[in-house]
């Protein structure tokens, strides 16, 4: 495994906000992502955005002085266990840091502060074609919930 220094993301500092900027633009990038670059103005909206929602919580990896892994959950409730849990919404890893094990310290990460919060699960959505990071994910315990769920939304404009 590459050494990495996980942090929780620091507004305050530039090295983190661009950091963070950086990699969910290179996720948008990436064939998993698949959107449109955010502008600088949206990329100033997205930390001021983050920052502001008391339930986020957004992890960095830092690799050879290199941002180079990013997290961001949400903290929600479970109204069935009565116990607050935590959705991963992003996880991306540098193309030239990927298969160094950053993924998983990241996930890691995210599992002992749910543990610390006294989270009774974590959920993530994970495309089918993601082959890779289902067998992560499953490395580590998670799985297809039962009954199988769908994943919708609603644009709302």
């Amino acid at each position: 495994m590459t050494e990495v220094n996980i942090r929780i993301c620091d507004y305050t500092n530039p090295d983190h906000t661009k950091g963070l900027a950086d990699l969910i633009n290179a996720y948008i990038g990436d064939k998993m992502g698949g959107g449109e670059f955010l502008s600088v103005a949206d990329q100033i909206e997205l930390t001021n955005g983050l920052k502001r929602h008391p339930a986020s919580v957004v992890l960095l990896a830092e690799a050879d002085r290199t941002v180079c892994g990013l997290l961001v959950a949400f903290e929600n409730f479970s109204t069935f266990t009565i116990r607050p849990m935590i959705n991963i919404h992003d996880l991306i890893v540098l193309p030239g840091y990927r298969r160094k094990g950053i993924g998983r310290q990241l996930l890691e990460a995210v599992i002992a502060i749910g543990r610390k919060r006294g989270c009774s699960r974590i959920t993530l959505e994970v495309r089918k074609d993601n082959l890779s990071a289902q067998h992560l994910y499953q490395s580590l315990g998670f799985g297809e919930p039962l009954p199988a769920m769908h994943y919708w939304r609603k644009e709302l404009e």
